[in-house]
């Protein structure tokens, strides 16, 4: 008698070299191995993964964060990535998800003047030239880079985990958004700790025209007098609209200022400036390596691996990844 064949669905992660520590806290909470890609750099820069394992027929998650560090460039970063996923693809993976916990052009999202690339819907063509089904990503800088990857992306929010410690540090906060784009995520927190007593401020700016990495805050709509006012934003980059909104909100009254965000990108001048500003706590998660140069007294750094890991068993399972979220993660 023919006995029945059982096919089981295996999972497979992979990460590349640029934030390993992230992909292996990630394995630790899915109870698996991280997978071995042994990933060759040739004399002139080329990188060649092969993967230590068969995974013909595995669903397999291949895990980057776009960063430069380590004598790397933020475009290595995603070149490597890419070629794991063309290996993956050609060693009969079932499925291939690329994971990008930190989403690298996602600023280039529009033509914001003539002549202008849209280089977020560039990488995420090359996602899918590559053989990637479907993308996984945290905070992405707009909501509708999901629309440029032809397939199912799972987009999630660090709101959680950014949420939790509030609870745990503050009362009655006012949560203040550095520019009115990010409004919505700032209302959205506020509501979420209403019970706080939390209250919602913004600050209007403008991009002086023809400028990158420049913003000038100039005035605050809401009250902040004499409250903790918590400043919250995907990514802190440079540094430029967090310390100036620091500035400013002092000014108006609030007793101290918290900068939070997803991102911590933290280039050039940022470590300088956020050391010398007078805000009290600056609050970031891991989805980028934090260099040990760029710790400093006032620097938190929030684990975003349980967010990423349900999220993964999720996809394996073919179950819902909004639910994690309470349908909240989309807007």
């Amino acid at each position: 008698m023919d006995a029945e064949k059982i096919t089981t669905k295996r999972m497979a992660l992979y990460s590349g070299r640029t934030h390993r520590a992230l992909a292996a806290e990630v394995a630790d909470h899915l109870g698996i191995e991280l997978g071995h890609p042994n990933i060759v750099e040739f004399a002139n820069g080329e990188v060649r993964p092969r993967f230590g394992e068969s995974i013909r027929g595995s669903d397999v998650f291949i895990m980057q964060t776009h960063y430069g560090c380590d004598g790397h460039s933020i475009n290595d970063s995603i070149m490597e990535q890419l070629i794991m996923i063309d290996a993956a693809y050609r060693a009969s993976a079932k499925r291939i998800t690329a994971v990008c916990p930190f989403y690298g052009y996602a600023r280039q999202d529009r033509k914001a003047e003539g002549r202008e690339p849209i280089t977020a819907r560039l990488v995420a063509d090359l996602f899918k030239a590559a053989g990637a089904k479907r993308m996984v990503s945290i905070d992405l800088h707009s909501g509708q880079i999901q629309g440029f990857f032809e397939g199912p992306v799972d987009h999630l929010t660090a709101m959680p985990v950014l949420e939790k410690y509030v609870r745990a540090n503050a009362t009655a906060p006012v949560i203040v958004s550095p520019d009115a784009g990010r409004i919505k995520v700032a209302e959205r927190m506020a509501q979420h700790l209403h019970d706080l007593g939390a209250d919602l401020a913004f600050i209007h700016k403008r991009r002086p025209k023809g400028t990158a990495n420049v913003a000038e805050a100039k005035e605050v709509i809401g009250d902040v007098e004499g409250r903790l006012c918590i400043l919250t934003d995907d990514m802190i980059d440079t540094g430029g609209t967090i310390t100036s909104a620091v500035d400013i909100l002092l000014d108006r009254g609030a007793t101290e200022v918290w900068a939070m965000a997803t991102h911590g990108v933290l280039s050039g001048p940022a470590v300088d400036r956020l050391k010398k500003s007078p805000v009290s706590r600056v609050v970031i998660t891991n989805t980028l390596p934090l260099p040990a140069e760029k710790m400093f007294d006032k620097i938190e750094v929030l684990s975003v691996a349980p967010i990423i890991a349900d999220a993964l068993n999720a996809v394996f399972d073919d179950a819902s990844v909004s639910e994690i979220f309470g349908g909240e993660n989309q807007a």
